[in-house]
């Protein structure tokens, strides 16, 4: 079993920075990566960004290329969404999944595991 916990989520201005950080613990073998989802209210799921284990492998959403970077730290099983430039559209809750494989995937049913989420709002 793996449990995520996500922190970093708040409250901020348009334009503003946040970084998400994703903690796995657990039985999280050496072969998975990791993704942040979003889901804004009254809105499907929306796939964010993902990397591999050893962090090279990275896949971002159309909507947030060249303003969130997804990173991690394999020794301590996590993974962070730095946020740049942010925009009201970008309100929602943030999840983090585990995908058990070595590759990354854009599909949030290929996802293993999931985090309680946490909120991002983001006013203008």
């Amino acid at each position: 079993q793996v449990h995520l916990v996500e922190s970093g989520g708040g409250s901020v201005q348009a334009g503003d920075s946040l970084t998400l950080s994703c903690t796995a613990s657990g039985n999280t073998a050496s072969r998975y990566s990791m993704g942040w989802f979003r889901q804004a209210p009254g809105k499907e799921y929306e796939f964010v960004a993902a990397i591999s284990r050893d962090g090279r492998l990275r896949d971002y959403g159309n909507s947030v290329k060249g303003r969130f970077t997804i990173s991690s730290d394999s020794a301590k099983n996590m993974v962070y969404l730095q946020m740049n430039s942010l925009k009201p559209e970008d309100t929602a809750v943030y999840y983090c999944g585990l995908h058990i494989a070595t590759w990354v995937t854009t599909n949030r049913h290929a996802y293993d595991y999931w985090g309680q989420g946490t909120q991002v709002t983001v006013s203008a």
